[in-house]
């Protein structure tokens, strides 16, 4: 494998030509690749829906639902099943795993839904099957307002409907707020009468006239012929020309007993754009393309058909565009680029100021072709650059330049010692190929598992390992391919600088030569934006292309200018003099201090541990609480207007004035959008626009853009520096807060407000679900429940889904004494839908529509109301009788909709938290726990408080929000100066609390109850991230034993891991962060592939080292060396997301900078966990490495220890153990460590004299003869 170095190195011309093809083809995939703000999610679920005319809910739930969900629940793979059963449908909700055959599903689906057909009740239609997309959401309103026919106002919209639908990038243009039309057939009930015709008669002759007859076939000579007999309305003609009834010879038609209008479908609701009454066509966009083209398409193409219109109609009606998201998405993208470009500019200048211009350009070479490589990778995939997308490869920019570090690094040590540049780079590739390839496999490892991740927040997310996979291996290309050939070139190249900066040196003073740098490097900064900006050096009009290729060139120049300009204003420092021997640096001295005996290590574990307990204990006792995903800056909002009773179209309409008015007075609302009644804009995401269930009318408003609104200067950095934020007035959660608290002072109704969904939200994070077949267990448990929420503090918003207050009317037909009149149930249907919705005739085309318009007949307004059942009459054989005789009407509870789950019944209960909110506890003085003095609230800077102020020890201000065990404000900032304790609420605090009294069995004991929505998913989350970060680290531990082949080696590296979680923690202490399920969750998996490459470049150094010292000295040298390395690719990967983690994005191309921009705000908690995990692993690694490594060298040491300890406890002083050890400490302390052998040898037992053996015996040999038993001592 390491061959592939010097092979392409051999062969330098053609990985030249192919640098050059990956930077061409990535930089036409960039530029031709869709643009988007959030990634597609596409859910495995399907939708079933069938409509049934005139059945209740009940019914529906027996006869419909029941029935499709005995012949679905055997589905493969399907995950959940819900159902819905209303007044005049029944629908069916299927979600599969993740992972399915879409196509062998659907199929399975029609199956089964054949069978169930089959049981279906006469009068059922068919099915409908529909594939739930979330993605599929307005990428831009269009609108029409004008006082123009309601007639001319729909031809228009269907017109541009039909235009914009044309395009091939739109999906679709749906309209909102236009009324299909219809014929109307109204009855006169004086005439039914003067003609002597009843209703039922009426029914009759229609129906028995509106069918179409299959009569079955001919067979002849000449072949089979159908025969059929239609009864289609092709003309408005028919309709009147309709036989009713004969009269001796003259024929009465359906025009002389009715008025027929050609006029609108009942309105169902109203549709009103900044006041005024609107039609709004809602642009989808096909997947796969760019939503900005789509947009300036769109936009292009209202511009030629408005164009087209004559002057009149131009000066009547007003069409605009709305609720852009290709402005949203191109700030996100301009955005991120900034932020791109930010740690691109902060790793070059680390790089620079280490390692020199020379080799900061080569590692700078390795950032845009990996990006680009990365980029042709997607483009194959068919992957859209989203705002996921984008972050990734932010978070790889301080990870792909460490290969490039490393081998540059090495590579100058080497040209230093004399080495040519092109040996002197193979060499280093080839020495840190290994190390290099199984650094970037154990960070690939951490991201693999996420590949896998479930639910919508693995769809969601699920583009960031795929980037980061795609970068990191890219890098690996760049950095043991590309690089040693590009290094070797700029190595000869260099040699010319060389000359020219010792020429320029020697003609002009230094600082002429200084004076040459600046010019240089803005020059290269400009070739750069000129590459991303055509129009930024040359004129507009200029091709992308054109602008790329001379940005190319002014960069590569510059680029030199800049080298040459460097080098001659290098100060050259005077060489020491060669000193023989290694000697120590400072670092070094503090590891010899640390490893260089065997009790240090122990003690630096200790304090290191110490530290970790530390922290994980402060944590626990001052932590911001936990979040499923991060909450961002809202642009965009939904007011729900709650009301019960039963509410004619006319009040709901007045209600939403109300409101919409309040909304359009505030400064920072740009546009409104109101509906009342039924309608409304999708916004597409798992909750798409779902409100309460006793929701009359939506006010959907637009807040002033983020990067539009006004600023505001404060300070920070101590007070020492000033910077422009947003003003806190125009702050998307401040103008929410603002427009609460006008729209609660509004009597008679409740208003809503939920900012639009950012990331994988489903709703209120508060969502409970109470299960059951009892109707009476389930609404008790329900209100209990709601009850329970209301009083729990800090819970807003409650809602619950139990059937409204309202009545429905139930008419009773006594079948005996219809039966007697000759008259039976199916009579009195069709007559009832007379009275209320009327008689589909039949459907009919119209030249003003594209579709077919329905024809009923009705009865006019004054008689659509149920006392005209009493003067409804059928003829008998003893005349004409009035319904009244056999039907009864009597008022029961409504119930409009039946939601089951599972084949299950439920009711839910939701509720949010209110944000900023904190509780103020003591130690319970009567038993355990805390005990809730009360909840308090967090004033925004730049706000004066509202109410009653107390404030914390540190001078933040909070109001009472509400009091709980005190009643007074004294009472409360008392217990605070005293030490009381100050948490914050969110939803999973509440979520506890709440749990710990559904444990208490409070709830009816036929139910059964789970936390779901956000809370399910952040259950699944949570739990999928746990088992990613084992198998990352299960992973990891196998290559890391597959290099070190040292069981003890791979534990040691993955220790890493921890200290890089103890980070985490105090980052999100020091900058006051949530613990994010999905955010923060990333980020320490992610770390645990970051962290461990230092550990593998200090272990593998340090075996090198070891097989030619001992192993101290091993130790020592190894940090010495390592430790540039180390802190290098440490500070650059910090210095890449540090921008992230406060929330700044710099634009370069424009000007200027952003703080805590919405895009901004998505990331700053995954850059913190990995900016303070990495920083702080790093420090500690350099520490606990040497310390782990030394404490192995020590073992025999700790193990005498122990023995002499084990001795004592066991066998005392006079042990024979203990004397060993006593005899054996002093032979330690003898002043030589020589042992004289002469002597010995000299002499041999065989001659000695038997002198010398009394000699031996009588005298007594003492330590300070030269014998062998002091010898031995």
């Amino acid at each position: 494998m390491i061959g592939v170095v010097s092979w392409a190195a051999d062969r330098a011309r053609m990985v030249i030509a192919f640098i050059l093809i990956s930077i061409l083809v990535g930089g036409f995939a960039y530029s031709s690749l869709p643009k988007e703000g959030e990634p597609d999610i596409e859910i495995p679920a399907l939708f079933i829906s069938v409509q049934f005319p005139g059945i209740s809910a009940e019914d529906a739930e027996s006869l419909l639902v029941k029935v499709m969900e005995t012949e679905l629940a055997d589905l493969d793979g399907l995950d959940k099943m819900s159902a819905t059963a209303a007044e005049n449908y029944a629908g069916v909700a299927l979600e599969f795993d993740f992972g399915w055959d879409k196509t062998a599903v659907m199929a399975d689906v029609r199956d089964a839904m054949t069978r169930a057909e089959a049981e279906f009740p006469d009068g059922a239609e068919t099915y409908s099957l529909t594939e739930i997309n979330f993605s599929e959401f307005p990428i831009v309103i269009v609108n029409l307002t004008g006082a123009v026919p309601e007639r001319t106002m729909a031809r228009i919209a269907k017109d541009l409907q039909d235009d914009i639908e044309a395009l091939d990038a739109v999906l679709e243009a749906g309209i909102a707020g236009n009324r299909d039309e219809m014929v109307e057939v109204i009855i006169d009930p004086l005439r039914l009468e003067s003609y002597n015709i009843t209703a039922v008669e009426l029914i009759n002759v229609v129906r028995n006239n509106n069918q179409l007859i299959a009569a079955g076939e001919v067979e002849t000579d000449q072949g089979t012929f159908s025969v059929k007999i239609p009864s289609s309305f092709d003309d408005v003609n028919d309709i009147y020309g309709l036989p009713v009834k004969t009269n001796g010879d003259r024929i009465v038609t359906l025009g002389e007993l009715a008025e027929i209008n050609f006029t609108f479908e009942d309105r169902a609701g109203t549709a009103r754009f900044d006041g005024a009454d609107t039609i709004a066509l809602q642009v989808v966009k096909r997947k796969g393309f760019n939503l900005i083209d789509t947009v300036d398409l769109v936009k292009a193409t209202l511009a030629k058909a408005q164009a087209k219109w004559p002057a009149e109609l131009k000066g009547s009606v007003t069409l605009g565009t709305s609720n852009d998201q290709s402005r949203v998405v191109g700030s996100m993208v301009d955005q991120l680029e900034g932020s791109v470009l930010t740690a691109v500019a902060l790793v070059m200048i680390v790089v620079l100021a280490s390692l020199g211009s020379r080799a900061a350009l080569l590692v700078g070479f390795a950032i845009p072709t990996s990006f680009l490589l990365c980029f042709a990778f997607l483009a194959v995939m068919g992957v859209s650059i989203s705002n996921i997308v984008m972050f990734g490869l932010i978070l790889a920019v301080g990870m792909l330049v460490d290969g490039a570090i490393v081998v540059v690094e090495y590579a100058d040590k080497r040209i230093n010692e004399g080495t040519g540049p092109m040996h002197a780079y193979v060499e280093a590739a080839q020495r840190m190929f290994w190390p290099i390839v199984s650094s970037t496999a154990t960070t690939l490892c951490a991201f693999l598992p996420m590949l896998f991740w479930p639910g919508v927040p693995g769809q969601f997310m699920g583009m960031l390992p795929v980037t980061l996979i795609f970068v990191l291996s890219a890098s690996l290309v760049v950095a043991l391919i590309y690089l040693p050939v590009m290094g070797g070139l700029s190595g000869r190249i260099s040699r010319i600088f060389e000359q020219t900066s010792n020429g320029l040196r020697a003609i002009a003073p230094w600082w002429l030569r200084a004076l040459l740098v600046p010019p240089a490097l803005w020059g290269m900064f400009a070739g750069a934006m000129q590459m991303l900006n055509p129009t930024y050096l040359l004129p507009d009009g200029t091709t992308p292309l054109a602008g790329l290729g001379f940005g190319g060139l002014v960069f590569i120049a510059s680029a030199f200018a800049a080298s040459i300009t460097l080098g001659a204003t290098k100060i050259s420092r005077k060489e020491s003099s060669v000193q023989a021997g290694y000697h120590h640096t400072t670092f070094g001295y503090a590891i010899k201090f640390i490893a260089g005996n065997p009790v240090m290590p122990l003690v630096t574990l200790a304090a290191v541990a110490f530290g970790i307990s530390t922290v994980f204990t402060m944590f626990g006792d001052n932590n911001y609480g936990v979040e499923f995903f991060v909450e961002s800056e809202p642009e965009q909002a939904t007011a729900y207007v709650r009301a019960r009773g039963n509410l004619s179209l006319k009040e709901q309409d007045l209600m939403v004035q109300r409101a919409e008015q309040t909304i359009l007075a505030h400064p920072a609302v740009i546009n409104v959008f109101s509906f009342a009644g039924e309608g409304g804009l999708a916004t597409g995401g798992p909750g798409n626009n779902q409100g309460p269930v006793d929701t009359v009318g939506q006010v959907q408003f637009e807040i002033i853009p983020w990067e539009d609104r006004p600023t505001q200067t404060e300070t920070w950095f101590f007070d020492l520096l000033t910077r422009e934020v947003t003003a806190t007035k125009f702050d998307g959660n401040t103008v929410i807060e603002e427009l609460n608290a006008e729209l609660a002072k509004i009597p008679g109704f409740f208003v809503e407000i939920k900012a639009l969904e950012q990331g994988p939200g489903s709703g209120k994070p508060l969502h409970l679900r109470i299960r059951g077949d009892s109707w009476e267990a389930l609404t008790a448990s329900t209100r209990a429940a709601r009850a329970q929420f209301e009083a729990t503090p800090g819970l807003t918003l409650v809602e619950d889904s139990l059937p409204l207050p309202g009545i429905d009317w139930q008419i009773d037909v006594d079948v005996e004494k219809a039966g007697r009149f000759g008259a039976d149930v199916a009579t009195v249907g069709a007559m009832v839908q007379l009275v209320t919705r009327g008689i589909l005739l039949d459907t009919m085309r119209v030249d003003s529509s594209d579709e077919e318009i329905e024809i009923r007949v009705r009865l006019p307004d004054e008689n659509r109301v149920l006392a005209t059942l009493d003067t409804l009459k059928v003829r008998t054989a003893d005349g004409l009788v009035p319904l009244s005789n056999f039907i009864t009407r009597k008022p029961v509870p409504k119930l409009a909709q039946i939601s089951r789950v599972d084949q299950e019944r439920y009711y839910d209960v939701k509720a949010d938290v209110e944000s900023g909110l904190h509780s103020v506890s003591i130690d319970n003085p009567n038993g355990d726990g805390q005990l809730n003095l009360a909840m308090i609230k967090t004033v925004p800077d730049g706000l004066s408080p509202r109410g009653e102020v107390v404030t914390d020890p540190k001078g933040t201000n909070y109001t009472i929000y509400q009091y709980v065990a005190f009643e007074n404000v004294e009472a409360v900032q008392q217990a605070i100066d005293g030490g009381a304790k100050i948490a914050l609420v969110n939803a999973n605090e509440r979520i506890a609390k709440l749990t710990e009294w559904l444990e208490t069995g409070p709830l009816d004991p036929r139910v059964s109850w789970e936390w779901t929505g956000d809370q399910d998913e952040q259950a699944e989350s949570g739990a999928f991230l746990s088992k990613a970060f084992a198998g990352a680290l299960a992973l990891m531990f196998v290559i890391l034993l597959a290099q070190f082949n040292s069981f003890y080696n791979a534990v040691l590296v993955l220790l890493a891991v921890v200290l890089s979680t103890t980070g985490v923690l105090i980052g999100m202490m020091v900058m006051q962060q949530p613990f994010s399920i999905i955010m923060t969750g990333t980020g320490i998996v992610a770390l645990a592939g970051i962290v461990v490459n230092n550990n593998i470049v200090l272990i593998d150094t340090y075996q090198e080292f070891s097989q030619q010292m001992p192993r101290i000295e091993a130790i020592i040298r190894t940090a010495e060396a390592r430790i540039r390395p180390v802190l290098l690719t440490t500070v650059t990967t910090m210095a890449g997301l540090a921008p992230m983690m406060f929330g700044i994005s710099l634009d370069f191309i424009g000007g200027g900078y952003s703080i805590d921009s919405p895009t901004a705000l998505w990331w700053k908690q995954l850059a913190t966990a990995v900016v303070f995990g990495l920083g702080i692993a790093t420090v500690l690694t350099l520490v606990v490495t040497p310390s782990l490594l030394a404490i192995r060298v020590w073992l025999s040491t700790y193990l005498g220890w122990m023995g002499q300890l084990m001795a004592r406890l066991t066998g005392g002083r006079s042990s024979r153990i203990a004397q060993d050890m006593r005899l054996a400490k002093k032979a330690r302390k003898l002043p030589t460590s020589e042992i004289l052998w002469d002597d010995l040898i000299s002499r041999t037992p065989l001659a000695r004299s038997a002198d010398q053996k009394a000699s031996d015996t009588a005298a007594p040999q003492n330590p300070g003869d030269s014998s062998a038993l002091r010898a031995a001592e």
